[in-house]
């Protein structure tokens, strides 16, 4: 767990800049159930769409059925396309890192355990790597969370989208118990970070 709230945890010193004009990029990140991360990251300025699915693993094993067996090399994940002339890849990973997952938990993520649970970043390309590395290094150094960091840090080999239920479920099914006591907290706390930052901007 954070030491810290989201609105003092640390900004990357090593980071992308942003683009020079409006574009499309994206960030593949797996921390527990994809329900929670996607909902986080459909609230993210800068983010124009999110998918839930399944990375690490082979074409003929990402589906729901075989990777909830947590008898496959996939984890639960999240596709996040953003404009990076909006917001950094190193921002990203801050939301990712403080809000939508603890890091510090191997193979599980509250209520769920199992390597299809693990946090990972994976990354597409050397910068990707670069400033996922950096980041990891910098927040296990100023000792950020109560625990080391566990999150692995693994090349992008394909991202398999899951199934249409799966898509957006947080916003479909906002009475689901798991919903409410898991997703729901996050959100809120996406929100109380977004409204602290406006507040610093406007000062």
């Amino acid at each position: 767990m954070a030491r810290v709230s989201p609105e003092d945890f640390p900004d990357p010193a090593v980071d992308s800049t942003l683009a020079d004009k409006a574009g499309q990029s994206r960030a593949v990140l797996a921390g527990g159930c994809f329900w929670c991360v996607e909902a986080v990251y459909k609230n993210l300025e800068g983010v124009s769409s999110v998918k839930s699915g399944y990375a690490g693993g082979t074409a003929e094993t990402a589906d729901y059925q075989r990777v909830s067996s947590g008898t496959t090399d996939h984890a639960e994940a999240v596709e996040v396309v953003y404009d990076p002339s909006r917001i950094s890849y190193g921002q990203i990973l801050k939301v990712f890192l403080s809000i939508a997952h603890d890091p510090t938990q191997r193979d599980r993520q509250g209520p769920d355990v199992g390597r299809q649970y693990r946090s990972a970043i994976f990354y597409a390309g050397d910068e990707q790597k670069r400033v996922a590395e950096a980041y990891i290094d910098q927040l296990n150094r100023a000792k950020v969370f109560d625990a080391p960091i566990v999150t692995e840090v693994a090349p992008l080999e394909a991202f398999f989208e899951a199934e249409t239920y799966h898509q957006d479920y947080a916003a479909r099914n906002p009475l689901n118990p798991y919903i409410v006591f898991n997703a729901q907290p996050k959100v809120r706390k996406l929100r109380s970070y977004l409204a602290a930052r406006e507040k610093v901007s406007n000062r």
